[in-house]
């Protein structure tokens, strides 16, 4: 057992404590030929080209964990529902939802509780098909009964198999944890230092193995409070997925005052749009449209920018109809581009999602979706949501036009500049942003770095916002189309995320390049919009926002 612990702390692919250098602050918002990394160019465009210009708010909503609201440098850009009374309990603007000042929740009920926490689509769906045949002959069953059936086994094999590990994961993370505990609680110190560690005598010797660990680690720069604070966040992260992300027997739906089974019911939740766990979805809200230049925290990418929050991720895998229920909210309420920062391997109502995306494309609202951090190829099969269109009618596109699926890129540069962690697709992901050491918004007034292409996406979102903001007239398709067409193309060769093979950037995606909102406004500036826009039309009733109509054609790219 204590070899198994000591390989744990060595090996553990989430508690990697490392002496690296520390990214530029503020980074994603850089110029790779003034400032040495990767970024998307963002503060050059402000300075040089759009100094002085006119910039018109426009709606921006978070498909996320929800968005803690009152957050210093938050507060003074969430969307505003001005049409509603707050707290009165009334549907004053009779959308459907009831005090959505900020935005709404889907992950809830009438009486304000809320949930965090999910299963896996994939148990999901093995528990629909335990019902159906678990103590049930299955010796002549139809074709397709056939199939779910032998799902039902490969399910319930793999759930049973990545549970087990979860379980004993969390079980050395937890050890762990206590033995660190321990080792402070003997030492008798709030704050350990490498001194303490170096003289510290104990005859227990687990403690002793992870001390002279701890020793090591520190010397290279980390504090013995971090290491603590990340061997905890690993711990949670194991223990989440055997409690509930592969726990057939957890089921937290039955707190949200919805029937699941009924995919056409929308309005149900509350307006509790921070929620219990807004930790994810206030990091991606900063990173849109952190205020700029307050003084405070950091910037956003974007000015002029309303931050509408809907909740519809939790801790386990997003429910289709939530999403589909929550893309149409955000249409409906005037947001002019979606920020969707999550994805999984099942889909099983992707129709009613391929829906509302069509719907969002109608009414000329942009998508932007994380490609996942499995550092997998992205398949319309393997990945959702995706904009390639389960169901297509005779005349119908095939994919949306609306639509810009997005990879990670590391500070580091060179042939480390595909993180290590992004998923990637030289025909299903669009482009890449920053996602590495993004440092950005955190609940009740904190701040943090994280990574992912969680991250990534609302950098794009940002930049688009930009575009949005001050070429009103360009369309959702326009949008993409200039993000896509001013990508700077990298020509080198890195690191294939997953591996150590060394391949052409271009491989990795359509455009072979990082999102450059220099070179986008650039080319937005000598882009003919395609609709007629009137100061009326860009400042609307629903919180400043733009909202347009556009066509959609059969091309994907």
């Amino acid at each position: 057992m204590k070899f198994k612990l000591l390989l744990f702390l060595l090996f553990c692919p989430l508690f990697i404590i490392t002496a690296q250098e520390k990214a530029p602050e503020n980074w994603f918002n850089l110029d790779m030929m003034e400032d040495g990394v990767p970024g998307v160019s963002s503060e050059k465009a402000y300075q040089e080209l759009l100094a002085g210009k006119k910039g018109h708010r426009v709606i921006v909503a978070v498909l996320d964990s929800g968005v803690d609201y009152e957050h210093e440098d938050l507060k003074e850009v969430m969307w505003i529902n001005e049409d509603e009374i707050p707290g009165n309990g009334i549907d004053d603007d009779q959308n459907g939802y009831i005090d959505d000042i900020h935005g709404w929740n889907f992950l809830g009920n009438a009486k304000g509780e809320s949930i965090a926490f999910a299963n896996l689509e994939k148990t999901r769906m093995y528990k629909k098909y335990r019902e159906k045949f678990d103590g049930k002959d299955t010796t002549n069953l139809s074709r397709k009964d056939q199939r779910e059936f032998e799902l039902y086994k490969e399910y319930g094999a793999e759930i049973k198999r990545k549970r087990a590990k979860m379980e004993e994961e969390a079980i050395l993370a937890g050890a762990l944890v206590q033995a660190l505990q321990a080792i402070k609680e003997d030492i008798g110190k709030e704050v350990i230092t490498l001194d303490d560690l170096r003289s510290y005598k104990t005859s227990n010797n687990l403690f002793k193995q992870t001390a002279l660990i701890m020793t090591e680690w520190m010397s290279n720069g980390d504090s013995f409070n971090e290491v603590m604070m990340q061997l905890i966040e690993t711990f949670d992260y194991y223990y989440e997925r055997y409690q509930y992300y592969y726990n057939p027997d957890y089921d937290s739906r039955e707190v949200v005052d919805d029937n699941p089974e009924n995919l056409s019911e929308k309005y149900y939740g509350n307006n509790d749009v921070k929620g219990p766990d807004a930790e994810h979805g206030t990091h991606v809200a900063g990173i849109i449209a952190a205020s700029r230049d307050n003084g405070l925290g950091m910037n956003g990418v974007a000015e002029h920018v309303a931050i509408m929050s809907v909740r519809t991720l939790l801790n386990g895998d997003e429910m289709d109809k939530d999403v589909a229920n929550a893309i149409r909210y955000a249409v409906d309420n005037g947001a002019s581009i979606i920020n969707m920062s999550f994805g999984k391997g099942l889909s099983p109502n992707k129709e009613l999602v391929d829906k509302a995306v069509r719907y969002a494309q109608k009414h000329d609202v942009l998508i932007v979706h994380a490609a996942g951090n499995e550092n997998m190829e992205n398949t319309f099969d393997n990945h959702f949501p995706n904009d390639k269109f389960k169901k297509k009618g005779l005349f119908a596109p095939k994919y949306a036009s609306n639509w810009i699926e997005v990879g990670a890129v590391d500070w580091r540069g060179g042939e480390y500049l595909v993180a290590e962690f992004s998923n990637y697709g030289a025909t299903t992901v669009d482009l890449f942003a920053p996602g590495v050491d993004i440092f950005s918004t955190s609940p009740e007034n904190g701040y943090k770095d994280q990574q992912g292409t969680s991250m990534a996406a609302p950098v794009v979102a940002g930049v688009a916002a930009m575009l949005r903001s001050y070429f009103p007239e360009l369309t959702a398709e326009q949008v993409k189309d200039i993000l896509m067409r001013s990508a700077e193309k990298q020509k080198q060769k890195v690191r294939k995320p997953g591996s150590d093979k060394m391949i052409s950037f271009g491989q990795l995606s359509v455009t072979g390049g990082i999102v450059n909102a220099y070179e986008a406004v650039k080319l937005a500036a000598n882009t003919k919009g395609k609709k007629k826009v009137k100061e009326a039309e860009v400042i609307q009733k629903k919180g400043e926002g733009i909202q347009r109509s556009g066509k959609a054609d059969n091309v994907r790219r």
